[in-house]
């Protein structure tokens, strides 16, 4: 049986992650994309769906015990699990590189005092759990091979292959060092070069270090920020620049329920917004990178824009089900693929354009398709952007005029005058003007309750949703706005859980919502940030740090969120990590920092607004 969600430590070579539990099992590992069918799906499943395990040899054969220790070795993703048993103390160093492109995991076994027994059960299976491969041996090598893909092991260890599972037994003594390697390789291909795990463990720890040493960001935080940063960039595809939301599918919104997607995809939203709290922390290669991504991407065609694409800008993302998979913790379904590819999400032509928009006013190198993008982008949000949407939720209900998408739409042509005014471009600045002018009234009169003194969720609705907490950070309106804070309150009063985290929407009791689906599903932890955020707007910057830290001490040991967090069963829930949930702790941190420089009650709405301006 799988980890809890937060039991699990993320290693990655920025083209794939692996997931490794605490008990040194690896139960999830896709090869050789982020996107790729799984190779190791235990974590959906079952033991029999793939898993390799390294710890401590239990003399009843029952699953090893969690480790006593486990740690990244300083700001990398070279991560330690050490176990002290009756006869020694070892440590299993996890790490994933490339050799001639070849994607490699490495597992060293280092004896520290005393000797340990240790067992190795490496059990490849594939296309997510459901083709057993023919496992063989090839001079000192081990191969798996099934259809397409090969993976081969690596070992100085003496092996045994029994049943299409591969096991070691061995022991290690204080000062000895075991090296286990796996190497995907297309089946029809020659077999990988040998690794060498010293020198990539030398190298790796290098590149980590040298990466975490250009975070700009030097407040009380900086732990957090900088393991955030660490996770964001492992979640990026190097070779194209996209940014999957998530290394992982089908992990529940609510234990047991059917709120179960796939997020190894590059929303234009949250690689958008990832791109922004990279850049306010010294990253610009990663925002040229997706920059190019985009251009690539979108292509000539804005007008048929998605809002999610494959990590090398593919379009087709068919959403389907794998039946043979139980599930994590008994939910299914299992997707893989994502139906809402094809969505109307009217917001995301306002990420997108922010993000150029502060790309280009941190000083990123002047790009005219990206301008001339921007533009086209406007061209066509101007014939579109009174129709209802799906939303930045991807309700899988009806279409409605979701505030948050119509103030998105307004951040969008904002930004686009304000391109303009830079003379970077041309275009109807007048009659943009006229637009954004309008799209306010038009939220303003349709999408604000004034008897209750808040915005709503869609136009005409008595329902709240927390990206309204959005509303004064991308300046629709300025912080002391009575609206804003009526908002802010509403929604601290009807969408807090027990332990003062934020919901998105409310979903309790409803046989099927707003966003038409059954069940409930966790807080938000994205939108707890943000409720932080605007604490600290308004000039409550305690109650903002306090929230924030609580926020802080949801995170597992090794400092990494999932998507959401379950307030009954006190447990972290949703794909994990979360590229959503890490961004807006690098923002909050930021913000924080900003905002409490001055201290808490004392700040000037106009100096809020001059602070979020060159955040």
């Amino acid at each position: 049986m799988p980890g809890r969600i937060e039991d699990y430590a993320l290693i990655g070579d920025m083209h794939s992650a692996a997931l490794v539990g605490r008990d040194g099992a690896i139960d999830w590992l896709c090869l050789p994309r982020f996107d790729s069918e799984a190779f190791f799906a235990s974590l959906l499943g079952t033991e029999e769906h793939g898993f390799w395990r390294i710890g401590p040899t239990h003399t009843d054969c029952t699953r090893p015990s969690a480790a006593d220790t486990r740690r990244y070795r300083g700001d990398s993703l070279v991560l330690e699990s050490e176990w002290t048993t009756a006869h020694g103390t070892v440590r299993v160093v996890d790490m994933m590189t490339r050799t001639d492109g070849a994607p490699q995991l490495i597992r060293l076994v280092e004896g520290l005092s005393g000797r340990a027994r240790m067992r190795s059960v490496f059990r490849p299976r594939f296309g997510y759990g459901h083709t057993r491969p023919w496992v063989h041996q090839v001079g000192d090598r081990i191969v798996a091979v099934a259809g397409p893909d090969s993976v081969w092991l690596d070992t100085t260890a003496r092996t045994c292959v029994d049943d299409h599972t591969v096991s070691s037994d061995f022991t290690v003594s204080a000062g000895e060092r075991v090296a286990f390697t796996i190497s995907w390789q297309p089946s029809h291909q020659q077999q990988p070069a040998l690794p060498d795990p010293e020198q990539a463990l030398e190298a790796i720890g290098t590149f980590w270090h040298e990466w975490a040493e250009h975070c700009t960001y030097s407040g009380p935080y900086r732990e957090a920020v900088v393991r955030s940063l660490i996770t964001l960039k492992a979640l990026t595809y190097d070779p194209t620049g996209g940014i999957v939301a998530a290394p992982t599918t089908s992990l529940p919104e609510e234990i047991g329920g059917i709120r179960n997607w796939d997020y190894r995809f590059t929303w234009l939203r949250d690689a958008a917004i990832t791109l922004s709290s990279l850049l306010r922390t010294g990253y610009r290669e990663e925002a040229r990178a997706w920059r190019e991504w985009l251009l690539r991407t979108v292509a000539g065609d804005p007008e048929h824009l998605q809002i999610m694409y494959g990590i090398a800008g593919e379009r087709k993302l068919g959403e389907s089900e794998l039946a043979w998979l139980p599930g994590y913790e008994g939910s299914t379904p299992v997707r893989v693929g994502n139906g809402a590819a094809h969505q109307l999400q009217l917001d995301v032509y306002g990420e997108v354009t922010e993000t150029l928009h502060i790309a280009r006013t941190a000083g990123l190198a002047r790009h005219d398709h990206a301008s001339a993008l921007q533009l086209r982008l406007i061209e066509h949000l101007e014939q579109h952007w009174m129709e209802p949407d799906e939303g930045i939720w991807e309700v899988r209900g009806r279409r409605r005029h979701f505030v948050h998408s119509k103030v998105m739409a307004w951040v969008a042509v904002d930004r686009a005058i304000k391109l303009i005014k830079s003379g970077e471009a041309e275009g109807p600045v007048d009659r943009w003007r006229s637009l954004r002018d309008t799209i306010h009234r038009d939220v303003c009169s349709k999408g604000y309750d004034k008897e209750r003194n808040t915005f709503t969720q869609s136009y005409g609705s008595h329902e709240l949703d927390a990206s309204l907490l959005l509303i004064p950070q991308m300046g629709f309106l300025p912080p002391d706005d009575k609206r804003v804070i009526g908002t802010i309150e509403a929604i601290q009063r009807e969408l807090s859980t027990s332990d003062g985290f934020i919901l998105r929407y409310q979903t309790e009791g409803a046989s099927e919502g707003v966003d038409g689906l059954p069940g409930n599903e966790g807080a938000f932890l994205a939108c707890s940030f943000w409720m932080a955020d605007d604490l600290a707007m308004i000039g409550r910057v305690d109650e903002a740090r306090k929230l924030f830290e609580k926020l802080l001490g949801l995170r597992n040991d090794l400092g990494l969120l999932a998507e959401e967090w379950d307030s009954r069963r006190q447990r972290q829930v949703g794909n994990f990590p979360q590229a959503f949930s890490h961004v807006a702790l690098v923002d909050t941190a930021l913000k924080i920092e900003a905002l409490g420089a001055h201290g808490a009650n004392t700040e000037h709405p106009a100096t809020l607004r001059t602070s979020r301006k060159t955040t």
